[in-house]
């Protein structure tokens, strides 16, 4: 009798430490603390986790705060970049050996972003961003979009379209035909006029009116605002970023307008390509035969190409294997 009690004493004890266990988070909670404070301990007496949190300062890049420059107006901000040692630790763990390339890192975000800005014109992205983009305006040219349009499919690029008001009303099916090819649309105001001699009444009307056409049309509402041949002043940028879009020009121009010969146009605007540059474009003849060359070369000098949001976002871009590669800035401004 004896044995039996004792025996049910012991397991009625077992039963209730287990209930406790289980109904108990604070003592599950307890008990992972003390699991993971421990593995941090075994982590921080490897040599390997040592070497990486010694090595993990000379890896890092401080973020770039978005800024208001003399010249360029609004630059977007850039994001730094530093080493994620518990991730690089787990990678390199199983080779016992430190390995560069294992290297896990992550981004870390500027302070001061281009929404903190006071509205004011955009002319490029950050001058460590080895990124480019093409502002192409339509607003004629209908001929010259299907070999644009053909050769960004072959290279796998989206870019941004800043579309006429009056075109995209008259010309539905190719705004949407761009729209379905995955390119970003900006706007273009709605009658290509000289923006910075109109009324507030009239700049508003020239935006609002055209956003309403793109929206009704393709369903898409712009972030981005080109005036016509870059005529502005501080009104019609306070005007845009009233109605939710900021104003961007370019850093770049190929004046294709002027109905240049292709090979010079390229070889003139690859020249002067830079970190951050905003090609400015049109659907033309001598655009849509040079297209190709004009990617090429962009991409030989380094450079990867995308949207005006791609570019003006504060997401790295970090080409091949080399984190500091392309890291080169641009102080000429175009005229």
């Amino acid at each position: 009798m004896k044995k039996k009690a004792v025996h049910l004493v012991i397991f009625s004890f077992i039963i209730i430490l287990s209930f406790g266990a289980v109904q108990n988070p604070f003592t599950l909670n307890y008990v992972g603390q003390l699991k993971d404070d421990s593995q941090m301990v075994i982590k921080e007496q490897d040599s390997l986790y040592e070497e990486i949190v010694a090595r993990a300062e000379s890896y890092t890049e401080p973020a770039i705060d978005a800024r208001i420059d003399k010249v360029w107006k609004a630059v977007p901000g850039y994001n730094g970049l530093e080493v994620d040692v518990e991730a690089s630790y787990d990678k390199m763990k199983k080779l016992e050996d430190f390995e560069e390339s294992r290297l896990v890192f992550k981004e870390t975000s500027p302070h001061v972003h281009l929404a903190d800005l006071p509205p004011s014109p955009i002319y490029k992205g950050n001058e460590q961003k080895p990124m480019v983009t093409f502002l192409i305006n339509v607003a004629w040219g209908n001929e010259y979009l299907p070999d644009m349009l053909k050769t960004l499919k072959k290279h796998e690029l989206h870019t941004t379209f800043f579309l006429d008001g009056s075109w995209v009303k008259n010309n539905p099916n190719l705004a949407t035909m761009l729209k379905e090819e995955g390119h970003e649309i900006g706007n273009h105001a709605y009658s290509h006029p000289d923006m910075s001699k109109l009324t507030v009444g009239r700049i508003d009307e020239e935006i609002q009116k055209t956003n309403s056409v793109i929206e009704a049309t393709i369903g898409v509402t712009p972030e981005w605002f080109a005036p016509p041949s870059g005529s502005f002043n501080q009104t019609v940028v306070d005007q845009a970023h009233k109605h939710g879009m900021r104003t961007v020009l370019w850093s770049v121009d190929t004046v294709d307008w002027r109905k240049p010969d292709p090979t010079e146009m390229v070889n003139r605007v690859v020249s002067k390509v830079h970190n951050g540059a905003m090609i400015l474009m049109h659907p033309t003849e001598p655009t849509a035969k040079g297209l190709e060359d004009l990617i090429n070369g962009v991409h030989e000098k380094g450079y990867r190409i995308g949207t005006v949001s791609d570019v003006l976002s504060e997401e790295r871009v970090i080409l091949g294997v080399t984190l500091n590669e392309n890291r080169g800035t641009n102080s000429d401004k175009e005229n």
